[in-house]
């Protein structure tokens, strides 16, 4: 595969309000004739970058270069881009060479070169011979060949395709799959694939590109994305995982659901991490003989294989394997270290800039994120005042807080949830989130678009609105020094 550049992303952001950003900071090559899928949840800007390309969307900011042109603010005809929507858009009262020499018409080209182009590319979308068919006739497959069909035929340098197989079902799918990929190197030109499913993009990719909230998580092979995942949310995602929070004891060597494993990882010693053990790396074995001992609470056929949860006290683990388990069972399971994937826990966390607005008779009202609640002075200071009650520093000076700039941090399992808005210091709804162990991790998205992390043991529903509080105590406080007026 050749290893220039036809597609580069610079430093590309979107907002359509002027102030929330829906694409963040975006930076992403694609090579000349790669097969890249953005994959993602709804909502986290994977169509809008397809539509940026595609000349749809302009950038707020960034720029979008095409073999190294900046085409951010050309108009999508003057691109040698085309894309097959995820309706198709096909022209109902048009029979099929119609729908496909639409474009090749508005090119004024001669008809015997053009009926030569329709009949290539039907052969390549496997659908020679039905020139004169109707629209309305076809299957939903056939529709979206056609949508392909009528991109391609303008030979366009980048194909942009928004999620074209989600109208089709599981067994179309599947088919259309292999029939995009044979397209692909049938063709040879670049492939840009918008998709929110995980397996349509470690089958069809040669690259993946994993999104969140706007930014990127990680960029990598189907085998790199699925195996050395960059964090949580990308090991979360992508297929099934076990995932639980840990620290390292030393070098290779780590404890998490209760147990010491030994890793192939090396961190320094009392570093936080995650630890990702994908189901069908779990051996079962006989109890004692494992690293770790559970019982079976169910064991379903999945068809292929079997699906089973382990309860090991109060952390459970799923295994895909080939053995039917009954449920009760007491086993064993063995982990072998190079099966134990160790990400660095992200600290970055429940980290919000800080101020204070308000102090009367010892106390203050911070303000972080969305959140107020009143502390005392000894929580933020010594709690020493003057004789008018100010309140001072260490060496008697009265401490100027109304311009203090703070950081404000927590620890997601020192938060906690409540359905009731009213009862916490923020408001918020349900945004994503993953199984850890023993624990649920919530991403809580407030009104202006502020992100917290909690840690619950119970199960919640995404869009619940819930109230968030933290304990005064377990924030960590600190002055930005460099603001700070000394």
């Amino acid at each position: 595969m050749a290893e220039k550049n036809i597609i580069e992303l610079r430093g590309v952001a979107k907002s359509y309000d002027g102030r929330n950003e829906v694409i963040s900071d975006i930076n992403l090559e694609v090579k000349e004739g790669e097969f890249v899928t953005l994959l993602g949840p709804s909502g986290c800007g994977k169509t809008t970058i397809l539509r940026m390309i595609g000349g749809f969307e302009t950038p707020t900011r960034g720029e979008i270069l095409l073999e190294g042109e900046d085409i951010s603010v050309l108009s999508p005809n003057l691109r040698p881009v085309n894309t097959v929507f995820q309706k198709y858009a096909l022209f109902p009262h048009l029979s099929v060479y119609d729908n496909i020499a639409f474009g090749l018409r508005l090119k004024k080209m001669p008809k015997s070169e053009m009926d030569e182009k329709v009949k290539k590319v039907l052969d390549i979308v496997d659908l020679e011979g039905f020139e004169e068919r109707s629209i309305s006739t076809l299957s939903g497959g056939q529709q979206q060949r056609i949508a392909i069909a009528r991109a391609i035929v303008n030979e366009p340098k980048v194909l942009l395709l928004d999620e074209p197989l989600s109208a089709l079902d599981y067994k179309m799918r599947k088919e259309m799959q292999l029939e995009l990929k044979k397209m692909h190197k049938l063709l040879g030109i670049t492939f840009i694939f918008v998709t929110h499913d995980q397996e349509e993009a470690l089958t069809m990719s040669d690259k993946v590109v994993v999104m969140a909230r706007g930014q990127l998580q990680q960029v990598g092979t189907p085998e790199d994305i699925y195996n050395e995942p960059a964090n949580v949310f990308v090991a979360d995602f992508i297929g099934e995982s076990n995932i639980f929070n840990g620290v390292m004891l030393e070098d290779k060597k780590a404890s998490f659901a209760d147990t010491v494993f030994q890793t192939v990882d090396d961190y320094p010693r009392d570093t936080k991490i995650d630890a990702v053990i994908r189901p069908e790396d779990i051996d079962i074995v006989e109890p004692g003989k494992g690293q770790i001992t559970g019982v079976v609470t169910s064991c379903d056929f999945k068809g292929t294989f079997y699906v089973s949860f382990i309860q090991c006290d109060q952390y459970e683990f799923e295994v895909h394997g080939f053995k039917q388990l009954k449920e009760n069972e007491k086993v064993g399971l063995s982990i072998d270290p190079d099966m134990i994937h160790i990400i660095k826990y992200d600290t970055s966390m429940n980290h919000f800039a800080g101020r204070l607005s308000a102090y009367h008779n010892g106390v203050f009202t911070l303000a972080f994120g969305n959140s107020r609640m009143d502390l005392g002075l000894e929580v933020l200071f010594e709690g020493a005042t003057d004789s008018d009650g100010y309140p001072v520093d260490k060496n008697g000076d009265v401490i100027d807080w109304e311009n203090l700039q703070l950081e404000v941090s927590f620890d997601p399992g020192d938060a906690t949830m409540s359905d009731d808005p009213a009862e916490g210091d923020a408001t918020g709804s349900i945004l994503s989130l993953y199984y850890i162990g023993d624990h649920y991790s919530y991403t809580v998205k407030t009104k202006n678009d502020l992100l917290y992390i909690v840690d619950d043991e119970f199960l919640w529903n995404i869009g619940d609105t819930v109230g968030v509080s933290v304990p005064a105590e377990h924030l960590s406080i600190k002055v930005r020094e460099e603001e700070s007026n000394e």
